[in-house]
């Protein structure tokens, strides 16, 4: 499980759970204090929160603080990759403003 720490003071929380399914990953997002009714983009980025890079996998956006993505690569695939991290936008509006973040660890 990814906790999901909030940025720029957003009040925003949550974690994010990566399972494997059948040689593809769920990727989970559960947010707590998340914007009612917004739209939020998602994704897997290269490197860390405190030096994110560019997106790798874009996720399902959240509402209201949930989604769930299949991502067609293996867990094990998404481990070999690290460093990577969850990031959460504030908006499709406002998407260069990051809400949650959580580094992704084995």
């Amino acid at each position: 499980m990814v906790t999901l720490e909030q940025q720029n003071n957003s009040g925003e929380t949550g974690t994010a759970t990566l399972t494997a399914v059948g040689g593809k990953t769920q990727v989970e997002l559960r947010l707590t204090g998340a914007p009612a009714g917004i739209v939020q983009p998602a994704h897997i980025h290269t490197g860390t929160c405190a030096s994110i890079g560019g997106v790798v996998y874009p996720l399902v956006f959240p509402v209201d603080g949930v989604s769930v993505t299949t991502l067609d690569i293996s867990l094990d695939t998404i481990f070999t990759e690290l460093p990577m991290a969850i990031n959460v936008h504030k908006s499709a509006q406002e998407a260069g403003i990051y809400y949650a973040c959580g580094d992704i660890a084995k």
